[in-house]
């Protein structure tokens, strides 16, 4: 080691300075010299030959079914006085629940990753449900977890059946995947239509079935007895979006994964826990299907803090039973409050929101939004002109919505 030293030389005309050890023994010092100068000159020839090859646009070398397809966006955006536009629950953790997650948090190594997968966390949600943890699959969020089963289950030319209108990103998931998509209206009303989706499935030979139920955006859920038939009728996978399980009228499907290999039940902490900041999802399916649906799963998207929080929320789930039956009350409340308003439609809801039809929603949108109420224009969807969407409140948030609409 005593044989070498640093040296910097300048290149001529160059400012930028060559790095390398100048060696004592001067043969040595020569040839590495000619190696450098003549990797350079090959570099330069290389340059030349193949300098300006690049014509095409560049969207031509991306993946093609990006031009069907737009970014995620919120129209009227995330901020408002009275904001009702994304689902949320009105209520935050109370503080000094925080306080006590954060001083857990504050002890972990921030420096090192979390765990592969955010194996306790899962065992939290397992033991709170009851079930096996091997049954049990933690992601960032709910989303996050359906770009992770869509990756297991589809590719190009699958078939994907999606009654139709269905949270968005399914679609645009199936569609990044190169899968054809099998839509199956839902009936006027907005209610699912069992027999159409029965018979799709079997017509069309479809690989994998996604029921969002409660239905976002439509508000709207098949009964138990109806999704146990489509798993059991369907040679296919199929996932049922709980995202708003804690909101219905229906029992969840959950307790049918043992005895369906082909069902996934998919839940998100975002709305009825009130942890949409957090980004915690989970899938829960049988042991067998749970261990191929892992494999596409992204390693270390979950942190701590989700997990730390998560366990915490579950031990104080009383907060969470509370918010859901004070969101229950004030939902009917609304509804039965609406059916008294002239020139709009409410339709009966299942989850955390209410679906109106006006003559010009988007008028609508624009006055509440004037009046720092946010809600959501869904009106882009297949059977739902002129609807608005919009969650349940506060207590004043809700009555002013309704005297703004009352108004107009």
């Amino acid at each position: 080691m005593d044989k070498f030293r640093p040296v910097l030389i300048y290149k001529k005309n160059e400012d930028c300075p060559v790095f390398f050890h100048e060696f004592y023994e001067k043969d040595v010092f020569l040839n590495m010299f000619s190696v450098i100068v003549g990797s350079s000159f090959r570099f330069k020839d290389l340059q030349n030959k193949y300098r300006g090859t690049m014509q095409r646009d560049i969207k031509h070398l991306l993946n093609p079914a990006l031009q069907n397809i737009a970014t995620y966006k919120v129209e009227g955006g995330q901020q408002a006085e009275i904001k009702l536009n994304q689902n949320e629950s009105p209520f935050d953790l109370p503080m000094w629940l925080k306080e006590e997650i954060i001083s857990e948090f504050i002890k972990e190594s921030w420096n090192r990753y979390p765990d592969i997968l955010p194996y306790r966390g899962m065992k939290s949600y397992a033991d709170f449900l009851g079930i096996s943890p091997d049954s049990v699959m933690m992601s960032n969020g709910s989303n996050e977890m359906l770009y992770t089963i869509f990756l297991a289950c589809l590719g190009p030319g699958r078939k994907v059946l999606i009654p139709d209108p269905s949270f968005s990103l399914y679609e645009k998931i199936a569609l990044l995947l190169q899968s054809r998509i099998v839509s199956v209206p839902m009936l006027p009303g907005l209610d699912f239509d069992t027999d159409a989706i029965l018979r799709a499935a079997r017509d069309e030979k479809v690989d994998f079935i996604v029921l969002s139920t409660p239905n976002n955006p439509t508000g709207k859920s098949l009964s138990f007895d109806e999704v146990r038939l489509i798993a059991q009728s369907c040679d296919a996978i199929v996932l049922v979006d709980e995202a708003y399980i804690e909101f219905s009228r229906q029992r969840s499907v959950l307790e049918l994964i043992d005895g369906l290999p082909n069902l996934v039940v998919l839940r998100t902490m975002s709305k009825a826990l009130a942890l949409a900041g957090i980004r915690i999802g989970f899938a829960i399916a049988n042991p067998t299907l749970m261990a191929e649906l892992a494999k596409p799963k992204i390693p270390f998207a979950s942190s701590r803090l989700a997990e730390i929080t998560l366990t915490h929320v579950l031990a104080n789930y009383s907060l969470v039973n509370d918010a859901v039956s004070f969101i229950l009350h004030e939902r009917d409340k609304l509804y039965s409050e609406l059916l008294t308003l002239d020139g709009l439609e409410p339709f009966l809801s299942d989850t955390n929101f209410l679906i109106i039809r006006l003559k010009d929603a988007g008028a609508v949108f624009k006055n509440l939004q004037s009046e720092g109420i946010l809600v959501r224009n869904v009106s882009g969807y297949n059977l739902m002109d002129n609807c608005l969407r919009f969650n349940v409140g506060l207590v004043e948030e809700n009555r002013r919505l309704i005297e703004k609409l009352r108004s107009i």
